[in-house]
């Protein structure tokens, strides 16, 4: 068996973030080398090379296309009708065209998603929490993300509720404004930073945050690969649980099984992971309670 598996970053970063899925592939008996080859390919942070990918993936006619991300899985769907796509996405498969039903994909396509929506409101509320005396906040958003109008809105309500607090949005389309925008934010006197889905944000996340220390802003992510890159924390569905029910589903498709009969699968597993590290560099102190109550702090 042959699988060629996508992703939109670096490979030292994604590497290591995708982990569990092949773990979880071996641990269902798929040894790399005896009965399945993989051949992984990475994005580099950029959505014109991503696309170029998914059509080499297509032309390579494997066994099986996993794709880490909604807007690669999109990507290869319209390459290819006929190879087995397996995917992770941060977005509704269904809003995002990916499928069209959870219960019933009906076409080469299923997997595993966990909705960036969920865990807005407490994102929101953690961040009031841990940094009480922070009324201005900002939303960095993609305006080629699947979901970035339903982001913006989700993000709009979730800071209406919370009492004296405010919302900037700033929205790019390629990711050369980026640095820029993150320097307007604190010109004009943000200090917290929401991040919203994006293939191209998560595919040079490290960048981005590097980018944001030097501007002394605090991120703020859905998807533990943030906390990792330097982000003050995230709260969101379990990635790694997510990972391994896209494992699970690559490996019913391997044994015969249908995408367009095989069900989409949410994660519904919640973890709160705090860089402490990142907290010191900004000069903020994560108040002890929050910090007993995270199920990761990196130091």
């Amino acid at each position: 068996m042959t699988m060629v598996a996508l992703f939109p970053g670096e490979e030292e970063d994604d590497q290591i973030a995708a982990q569990p899925f092949f773990d979880e592939m071996r641990r269902r008996g798929w040894v790399e080398g005896t009965n399945i080859d993989y051949e992984r390919l990475y994005g580099r942070g950029a959505r014109e090379y991503m696309e170029g990918l998914a059509k080499s993936a297509a032309n390579r006619e494997p066994d099986l296309i996993y794709a880490s991300t909604a807007a690669l899985a999109l990507a290869v769907l319209k390459e290819t009708d006929s190879v087995p796509v397996i995917f992770t996405s941060a977005s509704d498969p269904v809003a995002s065209g990916l499928v069209s039903s959870l219960s019933t994909p009906a076409r080469n396509a299923t997997g595993a998603y966990q909705s960036a929506g969920d865990g807005l409101r407490r994102r929101v509320q953690l961040t009031r929490q841990m940094l009480p005396n922070v009324n201005r906040v900002g939303l960095l958003l993609d305006r080629r993300a699947t979901e970035s109008a339903r982001q913006r809105t989700l993000h709009e309500d979730a800071v209406r509720n919370v009492p004296g607090m405010s919302l900037t949005i700033a929205e790019f389309t390629n990711f050369e404004a980026v640095a820029k925008l993150l320097a307007n934010f604190r010109r004009e006197g943000v200090q917290i930073v929401f991040l919203s889905p994006s293939v191209t944000l998560i595919g040079r996340r490290r960048e981005v945050a590097d980018t944001a220390t030097r501007n002394k802003l605090a991120l703020i992510g859905h998807r533990l690969e943030w906390a990792e890159a330097g982000a003050l924390f995230t709260y969101g569905p379990d990635v790694t649980d997510t990972l391994r029910r896209s494992a699970s589903l690559a490996d019913r498709v391997l044994r015969g099984a249908k995408p367009a009969d095989t069900a989409v699968e949410q994660s519904n597993r919640f973890e709160l992971v705090v860089n402490n590290r990142s907290a010191k560099a900004l000069g903020l102190a994560i108040p002890p309670a929050v910090l007993k109550t995270a199920d990761r702090v990196i130091e």
